[in-house]
């Protein structure tokens, strides 16, 4: 760590203390609250290392815009309510917060990209809701996506599936030093970065590549402990690493989550592969959810994925790739409820909700309100937040 960022940190806690304002203990989530965090795919606005894979300047938008109905009642392309705005624009991340926050979600966690040693879409994150004025009125914290990128999964239409053009995620000690400085140095001290016990919390995405990258599970550990070390010299008690699992993670590997280090697991999207039933979808994730309860010694927070749906992505995939079957606001509002109970019945952990998502377009899991189902999907987070849900249901 440089000396000129100690020196800094240093200036900003000494002074953020004297004026009231300690960022290190300041607006620490309450046991008692609940905590409703949606993820932010960032993908819609001009990167400059995406400029040749979304021409148009309008980042994954006009992908999105582009995807079409693979069967009878296909609902392809998705078409925004608010239209196909801009996610780095301020204003915009301001109407998104105030409905957030009006139907019940208080956290965003920004999807954190880092290849060929620098930032990927963090645009949206830094000028988009670092800089909305009301941007106080919500927690956010950062998941490193930390997967390897192939071109045609952001662009089948200009990378063909068998490109060798690929973005790794892996990065050597050099890198995680400037990472880890950078994390604290940018995020953790806001007043409003989410905590838990105090501690910066701070997702990861890929297990595997972690593991791959670091060189073993021994020096992904020691990894970890440099950053949480780093924390603590900037005032913190430390980092909450939390494995934001793809499709709901495998019980299998909860030995190695745990060797490793992490402190919490909240997946990435509901558990097990989408089925065309998203109400067999939405039992499959409860039945992982159990499963994994058997085998952890760390807490485990539930996720509700709204849907899923990426063919825009895949030129090939069809119906089966589709979750299209009782897939409406109500049913969300019925897994929500579960994740909600499953909260209730462990007192001593945090309520932490994760939602997929606040707006994945691309993938069909998203809360903003579209030409479809209007502000739904939001209306049955506020139902359920708010007790309305369990109102209609009780001794039923």
């Amino acid at each position: 760590m440089s000396r000129n960022f100690l020196v800094l940190t240093g200036i900003i806690l000494f002074s953020n203390i004297l004026f009231g304002n300690d960022p290190t203990s300041g607006k620490v989530p309450a046991k008692d609250e609940y905590y409703v965090a949606a993820f932010i795919w960032p993908s819609c606005h001009h990167d400059p290392k995406a400029r040749e894979i979304w021409s148009e300047g309008t980042g994954e938008w006009e992908v999105v815009k582009k995807g079409n109905p693979r069967f009878e009642g296909h609902y392809q392309p998705k078409v925004p309510l608010w239209g196909y705005e801009m996610d780095n624009d301020p204003k915009v991340v301001e109407k998104w917060i105030n409905a957030a926050t009006d139907h019940g979600v208080n956290v965003f966690i920004y999807d954190w990209y880092w290849y060929n040693e620098g930032p990927f879409l963090e645009g949206a994150l830094n000028d988009g809701f670092l800089k909305a004025e009301n941007n106080e009125k919500m927690y956010f914290y950062l998941m490193w996506a930390n997967h390897d990128m192939p071109m045609h999964i952001l662009n089948h239409h200009q990378y063909p599936s068998d490109a060798p053009v690929v973005w790794s995620a892996s990065v050597d000690w050099k890198n995680w030093t400037v990472i880890v400085e950078r994390t604290i140095k940018q995020y953790f001290l806001k007043p409003n970065y989410f905590k838990i016990d105090g501690q910066p919390v701070f997702g990861v995405f890929d297990l595997r590549t972690l593991q791959r990258t670091c060189g073993g599970v021994e020096e992904a550990r020691k990894a970890l402990d440099y950053f949480r070390d780093e924390a603590r010299k900037a005032g913190f008690p430390g980092v909450h690493f939390q494995w934001n699992a793809s499709n709901g993670g495998s019980p299998s590997e909860a030995e190695r989550v745990q060797a490793i280090g992490f402190d919490s697991i909240a997946p990435y999207n509901m558990g097990g592969l989408p089925t065309e039933d998203y109400v067999v979808y939405g039992i499959n994730s409860i039945t992982i959810r159990e499963e994994w309860n058997k085998v952890l010694n760390i807490p485990f927070f539930p996720c509700v994925s709204v849907g899923w749906d990426d063919t825009p992505r895949y030129p090939q995939s069809g119906k089966g790739r589709v979750v299209h079957y009782n897939r409406s606001p109500e049913s969300f509002a019925a897994l929500l409820s579960k994740a909600k109970q499953y909260t209730d019945q462990r007192p001593g952990q945090p309520k932490l909700i994760v939602i997929n998502a606040w707006n994945e377009w691309i993938e069909d899991s998203y809360l903003l309100p579209d030409m479809k189902y209007g502000f739904g999907f939001l209306e049955a987070v506020k139902d359920v937040m708010s007790g309305k849900y369990e109102r209609y249901t009780e001794n039923r």
